[in-house]
Protein backbone atom coordinates (compact mmCIF):
# COMPACT_ATOMS: atom_id res chain seq x y z
CA UNK A 1 0.00 0.00 0.00
CA UNK A 2 1.60 3.09 -0.89
CA UNK A 3 0.81 6.71 1.00
CA UNK A 4 -0.73 9.81 -0.73
CA UNK A 5 1.62 11.87 -2.37
CA UNK A 6 2.68 14.90 -0.06
CA UNK A 7 1.27 13.45 3.32
CA UNK A 8 3.72 12.59 5.80
CA UNK A 9 0.13 11.57 8.01
CA UNK A 10 -1.12 8.23 7.98
CA UNK A 11 -4.97 8.02 7.35
CA UNK A 12 -6.70 6.65 10.31
CA UNK A 13 -10.39 6.30 8.78
CA UNK A 14 -10.68 3.78 6.55
CA UNK A 15 -10.98 4.52 2.87
CA UNK A 16 -13.43 1.48 2.20
CA UNK A 17 -16.54 1.03 4.26
CA UNK A 18 -17.69 -2.80 4.55
CA UNK A 19 -21.41 -3.22 5.81
CA UNK A 20 -21.80 -6.53 6.51
CA UNK A 21 -25.19 -8.83 6.79
CA UNK A 22 -25.97 -7.94 9.95
CA UNK A 23 -24.71 -4.22 10.01
CA UNK A 24 -26.12 -0.87 9.41
CA UNK A 25 -28.83 1.00 10.86
CA UNK A 26 -31.97 -0.19 11.29
CA UNK A 27 -35.53 2.20 10.77
CA UNK A 28 -38.77 0.58 11.58
CA UNK A 29 -41.46 1.88 9.55
CA UNK A 30 -45.15 0.47 10.07
CA UNK A 31 -44.78 -3.20 8.05
CA UNK A 32 -41.52 -1.79 6.52
CA UNK A 33 -37.89 -2.29 7.76
CA UNK A 34 -35.04 -0.50 6.39
CA UNK A 35 -31.54 -1.20 6.76
CA UNK A 36 -29.26 1.81 6.12
CA UNK A 37 -26.14 0.50 4.60
CA UNK A 38 -24.59 3.76 3.50
CA UNK A 39 -26.35 6.97 5.17
CA UNK A 40 -23.43 9.23 3.34
CA UNK A 41 -20.99 9.89 5.76
CA UNK A 42 -18.78 7.73 3.49
CA UNK A 43 -19.14 9.44 0.60
CA UNK A 44 -19.03 12.87 1.15
CA UNK A 45 -23.23 13.01 1.22
CA UNK A 46 -23.12 12.63 -2.68
CA UNK A 47 -24.54 9.09 -2.23
CA UNK A 48 -26.72 6.75 0.33
CA UNK A 49 -28.24 3.21 0.43
CA UNK A 50 -30.62 1.52 2.07
CA UNK A 51 -32.78 -1.87 1.99
CA UNK A 52 -35.79 -2.08 2.62
CA UNK A 53 -38.35 -4.78 2.87
CA UNK A 54 -41.82 -4.55 2.38
CA UNK A 55 -44.46 -6.30 3.96
CA UNK A 56 -47.31 -8.17 1.80
CA UNK A 57 -50.14 -4.84 1.05
CA UNK A 58 -47.59 -2.47 2.19
CA UNK A 59 -48.56 1.28 0.89
CA UNK A 60 -46.05 3.47 0.39
CA UNK A 61 -45.52 7.26 0.97
CA UNK A 62 -48.16 9.79 -0.80
CA UNK A 63 -46.75 9.82 -3.92
CA UNK A 64 -44.24 13.16 -3.71
CA UNK A 65 -41.43 14.62 -5.84
CA UNK A 66 -37.94 15.24 -4.42
CA UNK A 67 -36.46 19.01 -5.74
CA UNK A 68 -32.59 17.90 -4.74
CA UNK A 69 -32.20 13.93 -5.03
CA UNK A 70 -32.40 11.61 -7.82
CA UNK A 71 -33.68 8.15 -6.16
CA UNK A 72 -32.78 4.84 -7.28
CA UNK A 73 -35.17 1.23 -6.58
CA UNK A 74 -33.35 -1.79 -7.23
CA UNK A 75 -35.76 -4.81 -7.08
CA UNK A 76 -33.95 -7.70 -5.29
CA UNK A 77 -37.36 -9.79 -4.63
CA UNK A 78 -41.13 -9.73 -4.85
CA UNK A 79 -43.07 -7.15 -6.62
CA UNK A 80 -43.40 -3.49 -5.79
CA UNK A 81 -45.86 -0.96 -7.43
CA UNK A 82 -44.21 2.33 -8.96
CA UNK A 83 -46.87 4.86 -9.37
CA UNK A 84 -45.72 7.78 -11.59
CA UNK A 85 -47.91 9.86 -12.16
CA UNK A 86 -51.27 8.58 -13.41
CA UNK A 87 -49.18 5.21 -14.29
CA UNK A 88 -48.58 2.22 -12.16
CA UNK A 89 -45.51 -0.24 -13.13
CA UNK A 90 -45.19 -3.36 -11.44
CA UNK A 91 -41.20 -3.94 -11.12
CA UNK A 92 -40.41 -7.48 -9.98
CA UNK A 93 -36.53 -9.04 -9.20
CA UNK A 94 -33.94 -7.30 -11.61
CA UNK A 95 -35.77 -4.09 -12.42
CA UNK A 96 -34.15 -0.41 -11.52
CA UNK A 97 -36.25 2.37 -10.99
CA UNK A 98 -35.05 6.00 -11.66
CA UNK A 99 -36.91 8.68 -9.91
CA UNK A 100 -35.01 12.52 -10.88
CA UNK A 101 -36.18 15.10 -9.15
CA UNK A 102 -39.39 16.55 -9.53
CA UNK A 103 -40.92 13.26 -10.81
CA UNK A 104 -43.97 12.43 -8.70
CA UNK A 105 -44.11 9.19 -7.47
CA UNK A 106 -44.44 6.38 -4.69
CA UNK A 107 -44.61 2.77 -4.45
CA UNK A 108 -46.51 -0.03 -2.43
CA UNK A 109 -46.17 -3.96 -2.18
CA UNK A 110 -49.77 -5.30 -3.62
CA UNK A 111 -48.47 -8.65 -3.54
CA UNK A 112 -48.85 -11.54 -0.56
CA UNK A 113 -45.09 -11.92 -0.81
CA UNK A 114 -42.64 -9.40 1.06
CA UNK A 115 -40.71 -7.44 -1.25
CA UNK A 116 -36.97 -6.21 -0.92
CA UNK A 117 -35.69 -3.58 -2.30
CA UNK A 118 -31.90 -1.28 -2.67
CA UNK A 119 -32.90 2.58 -2.76
CA UNK A 120 -29.76 4.96 -3.76
CA UNK A 121 -30.27 9.06 -3.02
CA UNK A 122 -28.00 11.35 -4.70
CA UNK A 123 -27.47 13.11 -2.79
CA UNK A 124 -27.82 11.72 0.76
CA UNK A 125 -30.53 14.19 1.68
CA UNK A 126 -33.10 12.13 1.85
CA UNK A 127 -32.34 9.61 4.94
CA UNK A 128 -32.79 11.84 7.27
CA UNK A 129 -36.56 11.66 6.41
CA UNK A 130 -36.84 7.92 7.35
CA UNK A 131 -35.45 8.63 10.43
CA UNK A 132 -38.04 11.21 11.46
CA UNK A 133 -40.46 8.94 10.58
CA UNK A 134 -39.29 6.49 12.85
CA UNK A 135 -38.95 9.55 15.68
CA UNK A 136 -42.74 10.33 14.97
CA UNK A 137 -43.50 6.41 15.58
CA UNK A 138 -41.36 6.00 18.72
CA UNK A 139 -42.82 8.98 20.17
CA UNK A 140 -45.85 6.95 19.94
CA UNK A 141 -47.52 9.57 17.62
CA UNK A 142 -49.54 8.34 14.27
CA UNK A 143 -47.85 8.64 10.98
CA UNK A 144 -50.60 10.38 9.82
CA UNK A 145 -50.28 11.83 5.85
CA UNK A 146 -49.58 15.35 7.34
CA UNK A 147 -47.05 14.00 9.69
CA UNK A 148 -45.29 12.22 6.65
CA UNK A 149 -45.88 15.46 4.56
CA UNK A 150 -44.17 17.82 7.12
CA UNK A 151 -41.15 15.44 7.89
CA UNK A 152 -40.72 15.63 3.78
CA UNK A 153 -41.36 19.14 3.16
CA UNK A 154 -37.92 19.42 5.54
CA UNK A 155 -35.91 17.55 2.82
CA UNK A 156 -36.61 19.87 -0.27
CA UNK A 157 -39.63 16.95 -1.20
CA UNK A 158 -43.51 17.94 -1.29
CA UNK A 159 -46.50 16.28 -2.31
CA UNK A 160 -47.21 15.81 -5.47
CA UNK A 161 -50.71 18.08 -4.98
CA UNK A 162 -52.40 17.29 -8.30
CA UNK A 163 -52.54 13.50 -8.14
CA UNK A 164 -53.00 12.85 -4.43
Amino acid sequence: MSEVAGSSEQQTDPAVSVVGPGDGETIILGTTRMRVLEDGSHTGHRLAIAESVLAPHTQGPPQHLHRQHDEGFYILSGTVRFTVGDEDHDATAGTLVMVPPGTPHTFANPADQPAVMLSTFTPDLYVQYFRDLQEVLAADRPLTRQANIDAMSRYATEPATDLT
